[in-house]
């Protein structure tokens, strides 16, 4: 087995890139992915795998895989310790106009947040992500890494130029909001989550059919953007998940996480 050992090796090169370089990830229409249990979820999606680099010696080595040494690895990676197994994905199209129930991240800047509210999008039946202004990429390698494989199946919506002709809910602290307690969602919305320091624009907040806030014991601070989105799509979940069992609408899919 050859083992490729140079940093100026085009496949070396270009992965690196990929792990760097959002513009280049864009241009090319391919992200980075790292280790075997993301590897087995891209595989298990049907995500198309463009080259994958592996350890040599590495066991079981994947059909296709190039060999490479360990210190290729750690230099194609972003992480600290790079893992054994490297490889490279096709980043999905847009599927026509967003549908269903969507969450709509609007200047998210953390790439770890985008990931886990693409995660957590994915547990509770969501259907799709709308990345609104200045948000982070959803194929950063952190964002990749937090996601946990939802980036595989998850449609991803970068600011339509028109909104969906969905009502439109804003999750926001405000004197006028409607308790997540005392809210139920329709069978297709879109949630709007904010920036991690300023919340939602005025815009958003000016369109929004309804204003929602999380009740929390007095004195505590707001909650994590990743963490409120969690609670508001679990609210959402829940409540369908309540009508399904007394047959007000049918299933959309399988129950279990």
């Amino acid at each position: 087995m050859e083992i490729i050992k140079s940093r100026q090796n085009k496949l070396i090169a270009h992965l690196r890139k990929l792990g760097t370089d959002g513009d280049y990830r864009r241009k090319s229409g391919e992200f980075l992915c790292q280790g075997l249990k993301l590897y087995n979820e891209a595989l298990a999606s049907g995500a198309e795998i463009r080259s994958v680099i592996a350890e040599s010696g590495f066991e079981p080595f994947p059909d296709g895989a190039a060999a490479v040494t360990r210190e290729l690895l750690e230099y194609v990676s972003p992480m600290k310790s790079a893992p054994e197994l490297i490889f490279s994905c096709a980043a999905r199209r847009e599927l026509g106009p967003p549908r269903g129930r969507l969450v709509l991240l609007e200047n998210m800047q953390d790439p770890g947040n985008v990931g886990t509210v693409m995660r957590t999008a994915r547990a509770f039946g969501m259907d799709g992500v709308i990345l609104a202004g200045e948000c982070a990429d959803p194929y950063n390698p952190k964002s990749v890494r937090a996601s946990m494989g939802a980036v595989f199946s998850l449609d991803l919506f970068y600011s339509p130029e028109e909104r969906p002709a969905l009502p439109l809910y804003a999750a926001a602290l405000s004197d006028a909001a409607v308790t997540a307690l005392d809210f139920e969602f329709p069978e297709e919305f879109i949630l709007a989550i904010g920036n991690e320091g300023h919340g939602l624009s005025d815009k958003i907040l000016a369109e929004a059919d309804a204003v929602i806030k999380i009740p929390m014991e007095s004195g505590s601070e707001s909650l994590n953007a990743a963490a409120a989105a969690a609670v508001l799509m679990w609210e959402a979940y829940s409540g369908e998940l309540k009508q399904r069992k007394s047959g007000r609408i049918g299933s959309r899919g399988p129950e279990n996480g």
